[in-house]
């Protein structure tokens, strides 16, 4: 046996060398011997003995070295494929420090389900390369770009997670993550939106429902989003004042269902001020359609509970060769009528939100309006915009056409 400045190796009866050295982190054996770790093969040649002694000390010496059994274990046994980990990714994710919201882990597991996994399901982590991930990536979705970038990055993070000792007791399941795609992440131009105009507004206001017209006006209004709308109170209303209270919001999920829930940052729960043109129609809302007492529903849906979206956002009018005619009713007949079946209702909101800006709400007044919030300093922004959100709806409302008397 040699004597060597790291491990030792053997030359055994059969001519071919064994090489083997102590345990780096000095632990010992049941019989209080110092563990030795051997080569998990016998070698040709002295050199390659010591070839593969310096390549365990430089992995101990980066801070990466695992047993040699174990290793050898890991390349005996079938590896971890994206199928078995990815569930137990999405159950342990967590979001500055909380679990994922309903939806969003909604959305992933979609996601997984349509796009990811019937690609990597049966594939072992470590055997995902940059080049699989490539032909994926051009092949899952390419004419829809938006669930092209979403399911890159859910891939992208689960294999970062996968890769980050940290995350994996000191040990990574995977060298390095093989997404490298510059870009993959960005499904490119966003829709260009073009809000709707005022006369616009009251062709869809018109033909609407009477009981969800002034969802309408509140979207457009007050920049309010559906799930707000359809979360609110009674109570959440102050007439006298011209003030709705957002407090909460209706989340929709399939794991779920319908759940009321307070909005994701502080900057969610603010006092918007009803532009004086439409506090009218509110009180006259209030007396006929919503539902009674403090805590009844504004926009109750048919069955008393919250108001669903298909309830909402009814169907399109159909004309039918020899057969008669389809009608149709709701938000997507209305904006048909309007001429702007490409308005989503979520547009209105970024048209109020625009309107404002144009009469000279300040960046802190925005995002106090929508709700927004950037870290710690939603709080500064809505006590910004707390005296010059009524100024602001009060020009819009002007700018209508409004007159105080």
């Amino acid at each position: 046996m040699e004597k060597r400045a790291f491990g030792q190796i053997s030359k055994l009866a059969s001519g071919r060398f064994q090489a083997r050295y102590a345990d780096p982190d000095g632990r010992t054996s049941a019989t209080g011997t110092r563990l030795r770790h051997k080569a998990p093969h016998t070698f040709e040649s002295r050199v390659d003995a010591e070839a593969w002694l310096a390549d365990e000390r430089r992995l101990i010496s980066s801070g990466e070295w695992t047993p040699p059994s174990v290793r050898s274990s890991m390349r005996r046994t079938p590896g971890l494929t994206l199928g078995e980990y990815a569930p137990r990714w999405l159950a342990n994710r967590r979001v500055k420090g909380q679990p994922l919201a309903d939806r969003t882990r909604d959305h992933y597991q979609d996601l997984l389900d349509r796009f990811i996994l019937p690609f990597f399901g049966r594939t072992a982590l470590r055997e995902i390369t940059p080049e699989m991930v490539s032909d994926w990536y051009d092949t899952a979705a390419p004419d829809r770009p938006t669930y092209q970038a979403h399911s890159y990055s859910l891939l992208r993070a689960i294999l970062r997670t996968a890769a980050d000792p940290a995350k994996n007791n000191g040990r990574p399941l995977i060298p390095f993550n093989p997404c490298g795609i510059s870009g993959g992440g960005s499904s490119g131009a966003k829709r260009r939106v073009s809000p709707a105009t005022a006369e616009e507004i009251a062709v869809i206001v018109a033909n609407m429902p009477d009981r969800h017209r002034l969802m309408i006006l509140l979207a457009d209004g007050c920049a309010l989003r559906f799930g707000e709308l359809a979360e609110l109170r009674r109570h959440d209303i102050d007439v006298k004042n011209a003030v709705i209270r957002v407090r909460r919001g209706v989340v929709r999920s399939r794991s779920a269902g319908v759940v009321a829930k307070a909005p994701k940052s502080d900057a969610g729960i603010r006092d918007v001020p009803i532009p004086p043109d439409i506090v009218d129609a509110v009180a006259e809302h209030l007396r006929a359609f919503a539902a009674p007492g403090r805590d009844g529903l504004v926009f109750p849906g048919a069955n008393g509970h919250h108001l669903s979206p298909s309830a909402f956002y009814g169907k399109v009018s159909k004309k039918r060769r020899g057969q008669p005619d389809i009608g149709g009713y709701g938000w997507y007949e209305a904006r048909l009528i309007a001429g702007r079946s490409d308005l989503r209702f979520h547009d209105l909101r970024h048209g109020a939100l625009t309107e404002a800006a144009r009469h000279g709400a300040t960046l802190a007044e925005l995002m106090a309006l929508g709700g927004h919030s950037t870290s710690q300093a939603a709080m500064r922004y809505q006590q910004a915009a707390s005296d010059r959100l009524a100024q602001i709806a009060r020009k819009r409302a002007e700018a209508r056409g409004w007159a105080a008397n």
